[in-house]
Order: C-alpha cells, then structure tokens, then sequence
C-alpha cells in the first residue's frame, strides 16, 4: 500500500519540474502530475475532462483532476508553483466553509493523506536566463505537442535583457523564501530535490522520490518525455552577466 493518497511536486519555475513530474509520471506508479491547477491552464483541462465551459465549481475541477491524475494504485500527483497554490487555497476553502485550520488542512481535506516534493535549483543565475528566455521566445517545453505543457511555434526571439535576469533573480529568491517560510509554518518537511542531481542522473533522483512517498523503487524505470533546452546561447548570457557582476 502508498504512504500517501497524493503528493504535490512544489517549485519554480526552472527548476527541472516538468522533468521530473514526467519522469514520475513514467513509473506507473506514481500518478500523473501535471499543472493541474495553474490558473491558464484550467480551461484546457476542463474541456478534456467534459466539464460544462465557465460553470463548474471548483470542488468538480478538483475532482475531475483527481480522477484524471491518479494511477491504478490509487495515488494521484500535480505539479505547483508558489503563485499557484494561493489559487488553490481560496477555492477549496470556498468549498470547504466549514473546514477550520490552515492551508495543509484544505489540501489533505481535498487530497487524503498528502506529500511534499521540494525543488530547488542551486544555480540560481542559470535558473534566471532560462526563465526569461522561456518568457522571451514561449518555448517552456520541448514535449510532445499533445501535452497541456508542450510550447507552440516561437513567440518572440531570445535577447539578452540584463535587467529582466536581476529581476528574475529577485522573483527566484521571494519565491523560494515563500516556499520555505509556508513549510515552516504548517511544519511540513518536504522531500527535497535539487535540479542539479536530477539533471546528473535522472533515474537515481526519481527513485529516491518513489522512496519518500513509501512507493516501490525496486526495478522501477524512469523515462524522460522532456530533452533539454539550455544551449550556447544560455551559457553565453550566463557568462555575461557575471562579468558584468
């Protein structure tokens, strides 16, 4: 039997969570997660789901995502970024008025027995430039074009913005400060992963996360549906803005 009915992948962007969400996702074993709950994305996900456009009520979409997201085994998986999870509260707090306490006690009211996965990227620099470049060109993924998440044609070319990487930098730093401060506050201790270690050995990473839920790792294979982005152009706005540091 799962440790966890659910567990929800926290992080940044850039820090390697939709990597790590389809690696997850691969096991079989470990839900599906998705961005189920990202504000653009919910039309999208509703209209897969069948719900009627514009009128359903939060506690039916969180539902749906719960019968979409879990695997056989009966867990279920997403993915949140810190300005997503605000959204989440007040909607099952709307659902659940009679629910006193804190935000973890609407996510384990609507989620059962529920887990942390805690990313973070230790290169917060090389984090920044792949943020502005996905916000430059609209290119946040290089997935398949039936995903939610997979990027359409270019939006716009790359450009180095020195300006726009400080405050990335900034955001990166607020929000990692943000993720930190809410784990402490409902005395939550996430399992914590590094996109380093995860670019480094993908498979390792994956398992040791299946472990912390209480999932079977033994044997389990780990196949990545997303190929990585960075190039030389990365590695060239990197050195510049260091040396302009």
């Amino acid at each position: 039997m799962a440790g966890v009915d659910a567990y929800l992948v926290c992080a940044v962007p850039r820090t390697g969570s939709s990597l790590l969400c389809g690696l997850l996702a691969s096991t079989g074993v470990a839900g599906r997660p998705e961005a189920y709950f990202r504000v653009p994305d919910e039309p999208l996900w509703a209209r897969r789901w069948g719900l009627p456009a514009g009128e359903w009520r939060y506690g039916e979409y969180v539902r749906a995502a719960l019968a979409a997201g879990r695997t056989g085994n009966g867990v279920f998986g997403a993915k949140v970024m810190w300005g997503t999870l605000d959204r989440m509260v007040d909607g099952l707090a709307a659902e659940h008025p009679e629910l006193p306490g804190g935000d973890d006690a609407l996510l384990r009211r609507a989620f059962g027995r529920t887990a942390f996965v805690h990313l973070r990227r230790d290169d917060v620099l090389a984090q920044a430039v792949s943020w502005l470049r996905a916000e430059q060109t609209g290119r946040w993924t290089d997935t398949g074009p039936d995903a939610v998440d997979a990027s359409g044609p270019p939006t716009g070319e790359p450009r180095y913005d020195p300006d726009g990487i400080d405050e990335l930098l900034h955001t990166i730093a607020e929000h990692q400060g943000a993720w930190d401060a809410w784990f402490a506050r409902h005395g939550i201790t996430p399992h914590r992963v590094r996109y380093e270690d995860l670019a480094a050995d993908p498979g390792d990473v994956t398992r040791g996360v299946l472990d912390a839920l209480g999932l079977p790792s033994a044997g389990v294979s780990a196949r990545p549906r997303h190929r990585r982005q960075a190039d030389e152009i990365n590695v060239e706005w990197i050195a510049r803005h260091r040396a302009r540091a």
